[in-house]
């Protein structure tokens, strides 16, 4: 097989490759089959409690959180050195277990290892302990130190790039780290275990603890977890606030979306189209950050809709391995029943689908959907409200840009959006109107060295850059006496 795992059936905890306690094998699907492609150890709530003791011992008594940060960033260069070797593994995994497409495998697995290189490098300059002025000591410290154990828990759509987000920033940190991975995508968090051991990095430092939800729920209530880092729904979000509440713990949320591209006048329709277009069919439309919900002034409605539906018709659906294939499958097939459960909504609340909205023809086998476009849609129906996670785009229409501002605003999320023109001018003016975490000019794109996260109920925190190492650390302030002598 493409990905070569040396421990499948273990849990990796306290440095060990274990034999689960008390939970169940999870079977991978592939998206492009149907078929079982692998199998991985589940782990329960006594393995969820192993791991935490693991990761608590080997912050409060072991080396990591206090050794030298040159000392611990060299362990990590190493880490990411032996992630390198194994880059083709982590691209097959991302196309056999959620169905990525390989064009775009090789690109997904160095996103993931160049954020523990942005972490490494953020590390090296990060001022951890600096001496500052003070009048009412003769020395004053501000003093960054980890937070503590954490707890990674990420979903299943870009798998090693979301966890490598969280593990990277809090190793750098001196953290300790549980991971869990979605179980739908379990493979590319063993490998990061199996290159944190190769790399040295001490027992207890990083442990691997897939699940299905039940195991996670108990982790995440585990009060010795000192911070839950997550990406995921919404829903979740809340109810993980909800639980670190209680005692106050840390936490950062990247959550949903549901993203606005503004069609300015200037910008041509055929061009409009064609950028809409192979956004939404990225991933089959599985991205947080997708732009869902285009706004066009009413007088180009009509002519906008007729381009991209034309554009739609025209893109190539296939299986992640099929170089021609410009969209893959829908991660699951409880993904796809979701996706159609909202083209029905959809419909039954007056909108229109003008094209797609079915499971195409070809391939026979495999979580397959049309790339779908919905007309006649009012910002109030609840395919414009709510997240569908797959390749469904809503058209809206406006009167102008104050009211295209006004729709794009008009959201409980506020992750990423977008503004189609070539005046960058307006598009900056619109930049700052709009209430959301990440804006780029003609289209999706992002910079995962910079800070990522959501205004509103697209998240708390950030990830990436400084902003995202300072998300693992606590400060501390130190005023001192003068040293005698």
């Amino acid at each position: 097989m493409a990905v070569q795992l040396r421990n499948p059936d273990r849990l990796y905890i306290a440095g060990q490759w274990v034999s689960s306690l008390d939970g169940s094998p999870i079977e991978v699907i592939s998206p492009d089959t149907e078929e079982v492609v692998f199998r991985v150890a589940g782990a329960g709530p006594r393995d969820m409690d192993k791991a935490v003791d693991a990761a608590r011992e080997a912050f409060d008594g072991g080396p990591w959180s206090t050794m030298p940060v040159s000392d611990r960033l060299a362990m990590l260069k190493r880490m990411a050195d032996a992630l390198d070797r194994r880059e083709a593994e982590l691209a097959a995994a991302w196309s056999m277990q959620m169905g990525g497409l390989a064009a775009m495998a090789g690109f997904a697995a160095q996103r993931g290892t160049q954020n523990l290189r942005d972490a490494i490098a953020a590390g090296e300059h990060f001022p951890f302990d600096v001496r500052v002025d003070s009048p009412f000591a003769d020395e004053a410290r501000v003093i960054h130190e980890a937070v503590g154990v954490i707890a990674a828990i990420t979903p299943w759509n870009v798998p090693y790039k979301l966890m490598m987000a969280k593990v990277s920033p809090a190793l750098v940190a001196g953290c300790t780290v549980i991971m869990k991975p979605a179980p739908e995508t379990p493979v590319e968090a063993y490998i990061i275990a199996e290159c944190a051991e190769e790399a040295g990095l001490p027992p207890g430092v990083i442990n691997l603890v897939p699940s299905d939800r039940e195991a996670a729920d108990h982790l995440m209530r585990n009060a010795r977890v000192d911070k839950i880092a997550f990406t995921g729904s919404t829903a979740v979000g809340r109810q993980i606030a909800q639980v670190c509440g209680e005692n106050i713990r840390r936490f950062t949320l990247e959550l949903g979306g549901k993203s606005a591209a503004i069609v300015l006048d200037d910008m041509p329709v055929a061009e409009a189209a064609k950028i809409l277009t192979s956004t939404i069919v990225t991933v089959s439309g599985q991205i947080c950050a997708m732009l869902t919900r285009a706004i066009v002034s009413r007088h180009r409605y009509d002519e906008l809709a007729a381009a991209i539906a034309e554009e739609m018709k025209q893109v190539r659906i296939g299986h992640s391995d099929d170089p021609q294939a410009q969209m893959g499958p829908l991660a699951s097939a409880r993904q796809r029943e979701r996706v159609e459960h909202y083209i029905a909504v959809g419909v039954a609340e007056g909108a229109t689908v003008l094209t797609g909205g079915k499971r195409p023809a070809e391939p026979g086998r495999g979580f397959f959907f049309e790339p779908t476009l919905f007309t006649g849609v009012t910002n109030d129906m609840t395919i414009a409200r709510e997240e569908i996670f797959g390749p469904v785009l809503c058209l809206i229409a406006c009167e102008d840009v104050e009211d295209a501002v006004r729709i794009a605003n008009d959201t409980i999320y506020g992750l990423n959006a977008s503004v189609l023109t070539h005046d960058s001018a307006a598009a900056a003016a619109i930049a700052r109107k709009l209430r959301t975490g990440t804006f780029a000019q003609n289209g999706l794109r992002t910079d995962f060295s910079l800070p990522w996260g959501g205004f509103k109920q697209s998240g708390i925190g950030r990830e990436g850059g400084e902003k995202g190492l300072l998300s693992y650390l606590e400060t501390k302030t130190v005023l001192l006496d003068a040293v005698a002598g």
